[in-house]
């Protein structure tokens, strides 16, 4: 059954009828004046505070917001009218008003001619001409307001005008109204707090002059809808009762309250539409046949002379591109030249300069870049699988034949990797570039964070240490560091087909989000729909899912395209009813349940699953002939990724050691890379760890791995003179190799290739530390190219240590290091290689599983290939 309305002077914004027309949900509406901005970030949280309240009616009277309306514009609550949007209040005040006559410069809003007629007005209308802008004449409105029929005229103007944007100045404005002290003038400001002279006759009004004001259109609430209107207590009065009841929400009356307390938020709309008015002024002045009239609102009125196209033709053509525009012929005084468009962010208004160009100068476009098509992973809290998942989609694109590459702009990890020009970057994306078949590149990851303290961090930027920062600091310094980032994409981008971002932690710290260059910002920069990625087997995925969803603004809310469900146990078809209520409480899909995966055999990101215990070994349980490695996990631990190749030995179980009692009889020990060495040396003693070295140093069947910093602490000195880890005093090693260790401010990165001299393997990894060590009779084990010592043991090779990093990766030499442990035990050993560390089959399992878990079809649209 079809329902037929009257016909109704048409409105812009009317978003399910364009987007049944245009045939797309991905509309960019330029046909509704809203705020570009959209909504400020307290509107979601304070209405989801008043949810509860909806059990009651709205206060019929909205006092606490007549209150807090008649103090911003110092006036008296009588005086104050609210209303379920400015138009209910224009149907209001012409029908409580009583007028016989309308006077209405035109072209302007059309309910100014449609309420009035409907009232039973006589409506006189003053042209606007093109000639001077549409700029009010006062001299032409005075001639039409004769003081013998001052008493029944209503006068009203847009300030500034629909659609022209047109404004007076507030001197002019006031001067006029008290000119014709008889004559009743309704000031529509609606558009006001949008326009570049925000001056309101709300403050000290005339008494002959109505003020109207619209938060619908400030503050980006059109679904909501709020209006104000200011006028003398005895028509306020009359108004009220012809008012509905509880006419105006409880959850309108509550933002009311906040918005009018919000000064920063209109100061900064104004800035932004005033920029990009400019823009968008500027753009579409240089379209063919197009003529941009001046206005001083958050739109703009043009004309359009062209030989093919009316202006109702051209919006029906960006309309089927997905533009809405709004064509004005149903403006009086306006024909089927004119459209008016709105002000929005420049992302958008570039995509409408695009579609504009191409209809009307078809020959004169030229193609614009579009962005690079990107997705990103974003988390509910780190560790939830965003680096793996990253890595599984990276392997899915390139099996399809995309040419992919990983992005993350800011990571904080204590693992990194030297690429084959020197620079350090978080191993992560090292994984993930790996899973792209590409060789790391530290634009892949610009920023880099290590931590040294708790409080600070080294600031690694493209590959290269700039020093290090206190937190605060830091985030002082986030805004120029963005623009490196954007750089950094941009240029990786442009050289690829597809991105895969990662983002950090969770986009919801409240605490973090100003200087965010890591998720929701990027995201939004590289034009990239984000994946919210949550663990349930932690527990309370739905309630982060919402959480999360809750605590973004509108433009955040907006790039989540939707729910991914990692590490589940279980039947799928259990979580129907979750994923359902899901839905209802976010509006956003889950869009794919990842089983849990064990021993995937990839490096972790960070640290996380380390500090937990849960690192998975080949062997679970120390078999007879199953050799017993235990790593000492350090305050400061760094690059562990060290042993990911020992893990996947099927007769060697690798277990995380904190405490002294924990240590045992290993057949090994390994001391890790440190971030701070001198710390985690005083750590050593202070736990007792130190002590059990030294004893197990005399264990014949014991070996003891010192590892970049492992390898410095095994030595005798460790010095300090540029404080670059606190103190310049001198501290003792261990003592169990004859080394000594200057750390110096200059970082050595480099990729290493040497030969092991008593195996004679080949090996392959790479370098990052502070300074320089010096050893005085001991065993060489290795140089790197430059001649330098980067590896010695001493006490028969069971005490031994080296600054080359990814030395287990080499299957041939982790056999050799693992039967010369069988060996001390007596065990039979046949130098077989028993297991491959090749993280290329992982890659490949991980990937059919992610793809088989993931709605692919649904992520590949919104990637847009």
């Amino acid at each position: 059954m079809t329902l037929n309305q009257p016909p109704r002077h048409q409105h812009g914004g009317n978003l399910s009828q364009l987007r049944q027309r245009s045939g797309t949900d991905t509309l960019v509406d330029f046909s509704a004046n809203l705020n570009p901005l959209g909504p400020p970030e307290w509107l979601r949280p304070l209405i989801s505070a008043h949810i509860s309240d909806l059990v009651h009616y709205p206060d019929p009277h909205c006092s606490a917001l007549t209150q807090t309306v008649a103090e911003h514009f110092t006036t008296t609550p009588d005086q104050v009218l609210i209303g379920n949007g400015a138009s209910e209040l224009l149907h209001l005040l012409i029908r409580g008003l009583a007028k016989t006559r309308l006077v209405v410069p035109v072209p302007s809003y059309a309910d100014y001619d449609e309420v009035a007629r409907l009232h039973g007005m006589n409506v006189e209308s003053i042209a606007l001409t093109e000639s001077n802008g549409f700029a009010l004449e006062l001299e032409t409105l005075e001639t039409c307001l004769d003081e013998g029929r001052a008493a029944d005229t209503l006068v009203i103007l847009g300030q500034p005008n629909n659609p022209t944007g047109s404004q007076l100045a507030e001197e002019e404005l006031r001067g006029l109204v008290r000119r014709h002290p008889h004559t009743t003038f309704l000031i529509d400001e609606s558009f006001l707090d949008l326009s570049d002279a925000p001056a309101s006759l709300g403050h000290e009004r005339p008494d002959n002059a109505i003020v109207l004001q619209s938060l619908t259109k400030t503050y980006a609430i059109a679904g909501l809808r709020l209006g104000i209107a200011l006028g003398n207590a005895e028509l306020m009065a009359r108004c009220r009762r012809l008012q509905p009841l509880w006419s105006v929400n409880t959850l309108a009356q509550e933002v009311g309250q906040a918005a009018l307390a919000d000064d920063d938020y209109r100061q900064r709309s104004r800035a932004f539409v005033r920029e990009q008015r400019q823009a968008l002024a500027e753009m579409l002045a240089q379209l063919p046949g197009v003529s941009v009239f001046p206005g001083n609102a958050n739109f703009l009125l043009c004309r359009l002379d062209h030989p093919r196209f009316t202006a109702g033709h051209l919006t029906e053509q960006a309309l089927q591109q997905g533009i809405a525009l709004r064509a004005c012929d149903n403006f009086a005084g306006l024909d089927t030249r004119y459209f008016r468009v709105a002000v929005r962010p420049a992302a958008e208004q570039q995509r409408l300069e695009q579609v504009l160009t191409g209809l009307l100068a078809p020959r004169r476009a030229t193609p614009q870049r579009r962005k690079t098509p990107a997705i990103m992973f974003q988390g509910t809290g780190s560790n939830a699988g965003k680096s793996v998942l990253t890595a599984a989609l990276c392997r899915i694109l390139y099996q399809d034949g995309f040419d992919v590459a990983p992005f993350k702009a800011q990571n904080m990890s204590l693992n990194s990797f030297v690429t084959r020009d020197g620079g350090e970057m978080g191993r992560a994306q090292v994984m993930q570039a790996q899973a792209c078949r590409l060789d790391p590149d530290v634009r892949m990851n610009p920023v880099l964070l290590k931590p040294n303290s708790d409080t600070g961090s080294q600031i690694i930027v493209l590959g290269k240490a700039v020093g290090s920062l206190h937190f605060r600091a830091y985030a002082e310094q986030k805004r120029d560091i963005f623009e490196q980032v954007k750089r950094s994409y941009d240029s990786l981008a442009a050289e690829h087909q597809v991105m895969v971002l990662e983002g950090a932690g969770s986009p919801a710290e409240i605490n973090l989000k100003s200087g965010d260059i890591v998720n929701m910002n990027m995201a939004r920069y590289a034009d990239a729909p984000v994946l919210l990625v949550g663990d349930i087997d932690r527990g309370g995925v739905f309630a982060s899912f919402v959480g999360t969803m809750e605590l973004l603004n509108e433009a955040e809310r907006h790039q989540v395209a939707g729910f991914v469900i990692n590490r589940f146990r279980g039947d799928v078809t259990l979580l129907g009813s979750a994923l359902d209520a899901t839905l209802r409480h976010s509006g956003k899909p889950v869009l794919g349940v990842v089983p849990y995966l064990d021993r995937l055999g990839l490096p972790e990101e960070d640290s996380v699953s380390f500090k937990q215990g849960t690192l998975h070994t080949a062997a679970d349980a120390i078999t007879e002939d199953g050799l017993d490695i235990a790593i000492i996990d350090l305050p400061h631990i760094s690059n562990f990724t060290d042993i990911d190749a020992l893990t996947i030995e099927p007769d060697v179980r690798v277990r995380v050691v904190r405490h002294a009692d924990q240590l045992g009889r290993p057949d090994a020990v390994i001391l890790p890379g440190s971030k701070n060495v001198a710390a985690d040396l005083i750590h050593l003693r202070h736990s007792g760890l130190a002590n059990r070295l030294l004893q197990l140093a005399d264990d014949e069947r014991c070996e003891i791995v010192g590892i970049c910093g492992g390898f410095q602490m095994l030595g005798t000195t460790l010095r300090d003179p540029h404080a670059i880890e606190g103190s310049k005093e001198p501290l003792a090693g261990l003592g169990l190799l004859p080394l000594d260790t200057c750390l110096e401010p200059d970082k050595t990165t480099l990729q290493t290739r040497c030969q092991h001299l008593p195996s004679g393997h080949e090996l392959v990894g790479y370098e990052i530390h502070h300074g320089h060590t010096t050893a005085d009779g001991l065993q060489p084990l290795a140089y790197n190219a430059a001649g330098e010592l980067i590896g010695g043991a001493m006490r028969d090779g069971r005490v031994w240590g080296t600054y080359l990093h990814g030395l287990f990766d080499a299957d041939p030499f982790r056999r050799w290091f693992i039967d010369r442990l069988r060996q001390r035990r007596g065990w039979p050993c046949d130098g077989r290689i028993r297991a491959c560390y090749d993280l290329e089959p992982a890659f490949d399992r991980l990937a059919d599983t992610v793809r088989d878990a993931l709605d692919m079809d649904a992520l590949y649209r919104r990637i847009g290939l």
